[in-house]
């Protein structure tokens, strides 16, 4: 595309992977001197548990062609970072959750200037996770959940509906000030 004039430079391209599973960033860390599979431990990002990844030299070949950044998240990071995500109405799988994390840490550390575009590319929906989505906003993972919203069970009435939104509503509205 740079080559026919369709972009003026190469995009970066940001590699996240989950603590858990995360030999890439390890070797990153060395800046791809080494790289030594690792066995991936479990992580909520379960489609991205992986050791030992197939195309290692492919991936560091382009990383470096692209001047490209690994970061990981820990499960508290990726966790939180979807929740974050769901509020816009995305309902993230935990991958995503993943590159969310590490979008939000290379913000935090200057690494990518907030005035740059970024694209991030979502894995899965969260329907296929509903069991983490659950555990998370009921408090039952292994950290503090910082942006559960837990669910309220209600009669199934109209009023009741309005009168708990209302309520919310008004809890938000006295936070913000």
């Amino acid at each position: 595309m740079r080559d026919l004039g369709l972009i003026a430079k190469l995009p970066r391209i940001v590699v996240a992977q989950a603590e858990r599973a995360n030999p890439l960033y390890r070797a990153y860390l060395t800046k791809f001197d080494q790289f030594e599979p690792i066995q991936a431990q479990k992580t909520l990002a379960s489609a991205i548990q992986i050791g030992n990844p197939v195309s290692i030299e492919k991936a560091i070949r382009t990383l470096k062609q692209f001047k490209g950044v690994v970061e990981q998240a820990t499960e508290e990071e990726l966790a939180d970072a979807a929740a974050l995500g769901d509020r816009t109405g995305m309902f993230n799988c935990p991958h995503t959750g993943v590159a969310l994390a590490v979008l939000i840490k290379l913000l935090k550390a200057g690494k990518i200037d907030r005035a740059e575009r970024v694209v991030v590319i979502s894995t899965a929906h969260g329907l296929k996770f509903v069991e983490m989505k659950v555990k998370y906003h009921q408090r039952e993972l292994e950290f503090p959940c910082r942006h559960a919203n837990q669910p309220i069970e209600l009669p199934a009435r109209l009023d009741a509906v309005k009168e708990a939104l209302h309520q919310a509503l008004e809890q938000r509205r006295a936070a913000n000030v």
